[in-house]
């Protein structure tokens, strides 16, 4: 094997030829190549070129500030843009909403999977997720925009049950981003947050005959690389760009942190009693649920909470929370550092967590809760103008055990006020989350029962649970009035189970400062 060609960023941006599909590493604002897609705007800026390129990539990939996916942002520069999740490309989302380009909202297990098949040359990803959501053909197959007319999914049945089947397409060029790389072209990953599908991706380029080019921090000597943290061989790389520091931040605007790359362990902190509010409400209804030796997978905002609840509790160790990104075990970081963990047990490429995931691997998950209607149906994916996408929640919500969809009960202005072990809304939020009918199937509530999930809606004033005539009202919040302050809130009128001719209250505990007592249970 010969020595690898060290190229610049400029003549990586040059191998893009007009109407390629193209792919590119990252997960919200970490492992992003990003001197590479700087190179490649600059290049279309300055010569109109490369144009109508189709990019496709897993998750999501950005920071809402021009980073990342967001450096394709311009007219003609892309004809397609196929993704898990878009709410930190917001410039790529006005586009698809301008009809400016192609566009597709799938789901981020299923692309993963995708990028394998096509290694493999197989005809494509079969799988049973998304059925029944807005990714199913049947309720309009991904599609982002009136222009976008292609078939990219197709519904088909093998021995009688139903699936969604993905075809496989070549992809001409990858951008990936890795740590080191020796004079082979032998790539090791271990100063990034999660080595993600960065192998599948390098394989499925390769044997799509196209052009791998991976950024890394240094070039080091031939051999001189741990094997087992080689996770792209030289076999698969094309070129190799030495990136400056200012383009190769562990995340973009963070410093390197060796806890969340697993290069060290942070002590453990005693965690801070959080002020009771209406998202610790609904942390410490969810963490009532938790049970010893669990795996979970906690969404952002209010399911958060739960992990803090736990912790503050001191029965964090109680369920062992993952990422789909990667990450096992540890504390799973938010904003830009979303996909990390800080002190994980193990770091796994997200193919195989997203195999865990679809086969039913997780206890519970806690997710976030949008918009829900009379039919248990929950959006997270799309609000009017707005493209958030569906990432992973489509795969962990359709194929987990216990699901708990978390969030207020409205939206845009909510004040809650506790006091004295009673609930008072002191503000209702304008905006109406309990809806007859969603914008969007996210979460399909009638598969939910098909599949016989056990699937729970958590409010600050309220709790729901699925059952196959709809939504059943089963408990409420001390001091809340059921007509005012959730049926006069909600489009239609739940199942409500009375019980001596009223409704259950919540757990007394949940509503006092002190804390709940979980440890000795």
């Amino acid at each position: 094997m010969g020595k690898v060609k060290i190229i610049s960023p400029a003549a990586a941006a040059g191998l893009l030829k007009d109407g390629d599909t193209f792919t590119t590493s990252g997960f919200v604002a970490s492992c992003i190549p990003e001197a590479l897609n700087k190179a490649v705007e600059r290049r279309f800026l300055e010569t109109g070129h490369p144009r109508d390129l189709t990019y496709v990539y897993a998750g999501s990939q950005g920071n809402k500030d021009g980073s990342g996916g967001e450096h394709y942002a311009h007219k003609g520069l892309l004809k397609r843009f196929i993704a898990g999740h878009w709410a930190t490309v917001p410039a790529l989302g006005e586009m698809a909403l301008r009809n400016e380009i192609e566009a597709y909202n799938l789901s981020q297990g299923a692309l993963c999977h995708l990028f394998r098949d096509i290694a493999a040359h197989k005809p494509g990803t079969i799988t049973p997720v998304g059925l029944g959501t807005f990714i199913d053909p049947q309720n309009g197959g991904g599609k982002v925009n009136s222009i976008t007319t292609e078939d990219l999914v197709e519904r088909i049945t093998i021995k009688g049950k139903d699936y969604l089947f993905y075809p496989a397409f070549p992809i001409h060029v990858a951008f990936l981003r890795g740590t080191y790389a020796d004079e082979r072209g032998n790539v090791t990953l271990e100063k990034e947050v999660a080595t993600l599908e960065a192998t599948s991706v390098a394989q499925a380029v390769k044997n799509s005959g196209g052009v791998v080019v991976v950024q890394v921090e240094e070039v080091v000597r031939a051999g001189s690389l741990d094997p087992r943290l080689v996770k792209v061989p030289g076999i698969y790389v094309d070129y190799v760009v030495v990136a400056g520091p200012e383009d190769h931040a562990q995340s973009i605007g963070c410093r390197y942190d060796p806890v969340l790359a697993g290069a060290l362990r942070a002590p453990d902190a005693e965690a801070a009693p959080l002020p009771l509010s209406a998202k610790k409400i609904i942390g410490r209804r969810g963490a009532l649920e938790l049970r010893p030796d669990i795996t979970v997978n906690l969404g952002v905002g209010a399911p958060e909470y739960v992990a803090s609840v736990a912790a503050e509790e001191g029965v964090g160790d109680r369920m062992t929370l993952t990422v789909e990104g990667g990450p096992v075990g540890g504390i799973p970081q938010g904003g830009p550092r979303f996909g990390a963990s800080a002190n994980a047990d193990a770091i796994l490429d997200q193919g195989y967590q997203f195999d865990f995931y679809d086969g039913g691997g997780l206890d519970q998950a806690y997710l976030g809760l949008a918009q829900c209607d009379q039919h248990g149906n929950i959006n997270v994916s799309r609000f009017g103008p707005k493209i958030a996408g569906c990432g992973g929640f489509i795969d962990i919500s359709q194929n987990t055990r216990k699901v708990f969809f978390c969030g207020t009960f409205t939206a845009d202005g909510l004040k809650v006020r506790i006091q004295d072990g009673t609930v008072h809304i002191d503000r209702e939020g304008r905006s109406k989350k309990f809806l007859r009918q969603v914008e969007q199937v996210t979460f399909s509530g009638d598969m939910a029962v098909q599949n016989g999930q056990q699937v729970t809606y958590i409010t600050e004033r309220c709790v729901f649970h699925l059952e196959p005539d709809g939504l059943h009202l089963t408990e409420i919040a001390p001091g809340i009035d059921l007509q005012r302050d959730i049926l006069d809130q909600m489009e239609f009128v739940p199942i409500i189970e009375y019980k001596d001719g009223a409704v259950p209250l919540m757990d007394h505990r949940i509503f006092q400062e002190a804390p709940m007592g979980l440890g000795s249970v």
